[in-house]
């Protein structure tokens, strides 16, 4: 047996191979992820006639092509958390940080857990599509509040208090009444300019598009409110341009993050554990998805303990002689995301 080490970054790899009585086999070469280097690679470890056990660690995307190459290859590979190389390689007295040092390192830890290391299993590409759509859900919602809090702030300068008057939240972005509002009105000053009754009948017709509830209150209450007001940023270009781009970014957004979530919806439903996911208390169909995509395959963990400890959450025993702590905090190393 060979066991053979591969430093993982961008674009390209170091890798170093050793034999079973410690010779080195190969010095720790570096391949860039392409289809010649990789190819090069494979020839590489053929020639040695041996079975080969590789291990590299998980590294977001960036091992990815080296996997698929391998695995293609037919070639046995285990991908290992990083955390446990860190901790494997912290037995050392004198601390070297090269990628050729840690392509070794990562060979003697492949040659010594050879009996414990389980190799990879293609994930289901449904959890790899689904958590790819995750993590951009997650990036549109958090584009989604920053652009929501930079309208609030414009509108309290020209509507104070507006929001909380209307809050409209629809599917559809174009039929969202606050949006409609603040375009059609701009400012509490061309409120202030109509009288009660016209701003009323002008409302109402706003409102009864939108499907909203007891329109002619909330015209009342919006007057009162534009008449006592203060706005503070007068309505030029300037505003209007402001006012026109938040509100369409904010349109674009939503459209997306419902996009995004309608497909993950539709991949999750297909799944087994959906049912279960989304009959937990607390749980409900954006959540659900989310979790499913960051879990990923359930079936990998072997008991409830494993899972908790990959989401982190887990607090580890601690026990030395007569002592036992019985109040551990948890260790917070497994996915940040989930």
């Amino acid at each position: 047996m060979i066991a053979v080490g591969i430093d993982v970054s961008k674009s390209k790899s170091t890798i170093a191979a050793i034999s079973a009585d410690g010779e080195i086999l190969m010095k720790p070469t570096d391949f860039h992820h392409t289809e010649p280097s990789m190819n090069q690679l494979i020839t590489i470890l053929h020639g040695f006639n041996d079975e080969a056990r590789i291990v590299m660690e998980a590294t977001g995307h960036y091992h990815k092509p080296v996997l698929k190459k391998l695995l293609e290859s037919n070639f046995y590979v285990s991908v290992v958390n990083p955390y446990i190389i860190k901790k494997y390689t912290d037995n050392d007295l004198r601390k070297v940080k090269t990628d050729k040092k840690d392509a070794l390192k990562i060979a003697w830890y492949a040659m010594e857990k050879h009996y414990t290391l389980q190799p990879f299993s293609s994930v289901d590409q449904k959890y790899e599509s689904l958590k790819y759509l995750s993590r951009q859900y997650s990036q549109c919602v958090s584009l989604k509040v920053k652009a929501k809090v930079q309208l609030y702030n414009l509108l309290d300068n020209i509507m104070p208090g507006i929001k909380h008057i209307i809050n409209s939240t629809t599917i559809n972005p174009d039929n969202n009444l606050l949006y409609k509002f603040i375009k059609k009105y701009e400012t509490y000053d061309k409120i202030k300019a109509m009288t009660e009754g016209r701003f009323i009948n002008s409302y109402v017709k706003l409102a009864q598009k939108c499907c909203a509830v007891a329109p002619e209150a909330k015209a009342l209450k919006i007057y009162e409110l534009a008449k006592r007001s203060i706005t503070t940023q007068p309505l030029d270009t300037s505003t209007r341009i402001i006012i026109n781009e938040c509100i369409n970014i904010l349109k674009q957004l939503e459209v997306s993050c419902n996009s995004i979530m309608s497909q993950m919806q539709s991949i999750a439903g297909t799944m087994p554990e959906y049912d279960t996911v989304l009959a937990m208390g607390g749980v409900g169909f954006k959540l659900a998805p989310i979790l499913i995509a960051e879990i990923g395959d359930i079936r990998r963990f072997k008991n409830a303990k494993a899972l908790n400890a990959f989401a982190g959450n887990d607090a580890p025993p601690y026990q030395s002689g007569q002592y036992e702590s019985l109040n551990r905090h948890i260790s917070k190393r497994g996915s940040s995301t989930l």
